[in-house]
């Protein structure tokens, strides 16, 4: 039997003494010099991981076939005399240019059919099989030398995978896919419906992939496209995966996912790695960024059923990719890193260790910035260090919540990449924050879940907008209510199926009898249009952006249009569906009105938070295990002392001190305490 990623995990925590803190190291564009400073800094700032070789290929490989490991034997035997692990990269997210120019076919071709060039990274077609050829070739070498190297700690599987090319190779993998996917051609044009505007296929090598045409795309050929370049994306992992895993089981391996990226279907991808691992770079810039990076935090716990999860890649202060880089202000970098392992990290990486002289990224802050280690970043990253070893206790404990929240790329793809809907200017990402905002900001734990997903243990499920699910996803959300579970739902939810085709008997298709009601039409509303709102308890508020022409069948309105032509038809459902309730959004209500609501709701399903009273800007999370719960506090307000009740007696595991009764935070301050379990 071979050996379990739960296994290959928890391997992993005791090697580096609980938390993994480090970043990725490039020393192929330092002189030899600069390393064993390097390592000397790294033991000082308390690191005792780097990424390495994330980039190396043309160092690694400088000419077809000739490889050069000297450099990299002397850096993994000069990391391990100094007590610092190794998560070993596959180099292949950047293919050297002896490749582009003896094979150009193995660039990406873009939508509108020209070639993506050399100069940048990740450009390769992931359809390409002289691509997969070339990089299982330099997979297998780098795994045959250093699999038993004693540094080694982890395979790290390329990079933020992510290309999608429109070209030859990847139509016909596309073929391939269709063909698996629907087996014959009638099935295909049955679920493309490609009898409208006459686009029947007759020989699957009359279907390609879908370039721009002159208007617009048939819908469900896009949808589809976007499903085949996920899976093929994952295919590379998969091939490299299995590679490094042939010469050595009990080493786990993973690749670095990113924040809401639209072209990857984390759900299928994160049972393939040992644990999810996470690229984030929230905006200092922006007053409400950790809130998203909370999202992002709790998505990436649930991807693997709570496991904890790698914050990969992060930035120290500034980054370089926006037209505006403002740095983090002192004690933001440590707030962001403390949120991240209050929400289940069991790490804290950077990118990247030392900052770059030149390249794009020379402006791109790092551990070790240009000012060296009398700096203020340096000195933050060292006491950082000093601190994930105070947690250490943490690491590997999870966290348990009574919400969850719908995510899915399949009703993302089909709300967004495509157009003909009655608006198509949706945001689903923008959506799904504006249902999980309210529940962050009073400190509710919340799951993440996909369509179809496993629904046990929760009271609460919230569907922000799930135009597009197949029949297993709204079965199992109808099950969950009619078993006694409250379901919060927004409009432009059930339309269609896994086809992209509307569904039979009137809108919404999947959901009119759970909410208890009948849609006749979508109205999107007019630029600047204003609706007036009253609720039945006699509250008022205003309504934008859409609105359901909405017939009750059996539900009833918690609120109604107050004016315009659907003066008096409901703007908010409520419906009993079985043991359950459902409660549904047939406009976009104002912010403050929508979070009242929600509260109320959560607050009737039996949902308590132990932080009630706390302010928003004090973020409250707890991880545990048998033996003890970790109660984390973080201050995000930079003005604001606060005192927060802690229910229970602990200590401070970031000073020592004994807690009792409250906890006082100062502004941009933490508190971990640990409280043993009764």
């Amino acid at each position: 039997m071979g050996v379990s990623e739960m296994s290959r995990m928890a391997a992993f925590r005791r090697r580096v003494g609980g938390f993994a803190f480090g970043g990725d190291y490039n020393p192929e564009q330092w002189d030899r010099s600069v390393w064993r400073e390097d390592v000397r800094l790294m033991r000082e700032a308390g690191v005792n991981i780097v990424s390495l070789g994330v980039f190396a290929w043309a160092s690694l490989e400088p000419e077809p076939g000739t490889y050069e490991f000297g450099w990299l034997d002397e850096v993994m035997d000069l990391l391990h005399d100094h007590g610092v692990s190794v998560n070993l990269a596959t180099p292949t997210a950047a293919p050297p240019v002896w490749l582009t120019h003896l094979h150009p076919e193995v660039f990406p071709i873009r939508e509108d059919g020209h070639p993506f060039g050399f100069g940048n990274r990740l450009h390769y077609d992931p359809s390409s099989p002289i691509y997969r050829e070339y990089a299982a070739r330099i997979t297998t070498r780098l795994a045959e030398r250093y699999s038993f190297h004693p540094a080694l700690a982890m395979w790290h599987i390329s990079n933020e995978y992510g290309p999608t090319s429109f070209g030859p190779a990847a139509g016909a993998a596309f073929r391939r896919w269709l063909q698996r996917r629907y087996g014959d051609l009638d099935r295909l044009n049955e679920a493309w419906t490609t009898r409208f505007w006459g686009q029947v296929y007759t020989d699957w090598e009359q279907v390609d992939v879908p370039h721009i045409p002159r208007t617009w795309m048939n819908p469900t050929r896009r949808l589809d496209f976007k499903r085949f370049t996920s899976d093929a994306l994952l295919e590379c992992y998969l091939a490299e995966r299995d590679i490094v895993r042939s010469f050595r089981d009990d080493v786990p391996v993973l690749t670095n996912f990113m924040r809401f990226f639209r072209h990857a279907d984390y759900w299928k991808w994160a049972p393939e790695e040992d644990a999810a691992a996470l690229d984030i770079y929230p905006n200092p810039a922006e007053s409400d960024s950790h809130v998203s990076a909370a999202f992002n935090y709790d998505l990436f716990r649930s991807l693997k059923g709570g496991q904890p999860w790698m914050l990969m890649e992060q930035s120290s202060s500034a980054v370089s990719q926006w037209r505006l880089n403002v740095v983090k202000e002192p004690g933001r970098m440590r707030l962001g890193s403390l949120q991240a392992v209050s929400r289940a990290a069991d790490s804290v990486m950077f990118f990247q260790w030392r900052a770059g002289r030149g390249g794009q990224e020379r402006f791109h802050s790092a551990m070790l910035p240009h000012s060296g280690p009398d700096s203020r970043t340096f000195r933050e990253i060292s006491d950082l260090g000093r601190e994930m070893r105070l947690l250490a206790p943490v690491a590997g404990t999870r966290s348990r919540a009574e919400i969850a929240i719908v995510f899915d790329w399949d009703g993302w793809w089909g709300l967004e990449e495509v157009f003909g809907l009655p608006r198509s200017d949706f945001s689903y990402t923008d959506t799904v924050m504006r249902h999980y905002t309210p529940l962050w900001e009073r400190h509710h734990a919340v799951d993440v879940v996909p369509h179809g997903g496993s629904l046990d243990g929760y009271k609460v499920l919230v569907v922000p907008n799930a135009y597009l699910i197949d029949d297993e996803g709204a079965a199992r959300i109808r099950e969950f209510a009619a078993d006694g579970g409250t379901v919060i739902m927004s409009f432009f939810s059930g339309v269609v199926d896994a086809d992209n085709r509307v569904r039979p008997d009137g809108y919404p298709g999947a959901f009119r009898e759970l909410i208890g009601a009948k849609i006749d039409e979508y109205w999107p509303a007019r630029p600047d249009e204003v609706f007036a709102v009253s609720f039945a308890d006699g509250r008022s508020a205003t309504a934008t952006w859409w609105r359901d022409d909405l017939h009750l069948e059996g539900g009833t309105a918690l609120a109604t249009y107050a004016d315009g032509l659907l003066e008096g038809r409901a703007a908010v459902v409520e419906n009993r569906y079985g043991a359950g309730r459902v409660v549904y959004f047939a406009t976009l209500l104002e912010q403050g009105a929508f979070d009242d609501v929600v509260a109320r709701v959560v607050a009737e399903a039996g949902v308590r938070s132990r932080f009630e009273g706390v302010p928003a800007h004090v973020e409250c999370a707890v991880r545990g295990d048998d033996a003890y719960e970790y109660v984390f506090l973080l201050n995000h307000s930079a003005a604001e002392s606060v005192s927060v009740p802690v229910g229970g007696e602990g200590t401070d595991l970031l000073t020592g001190a004994p807690v009792s009764g409250t906890v006082s935070l100062a502004p941009l301050g933490a508190s971990v305490i640990q409280i043993a379990r009764g």
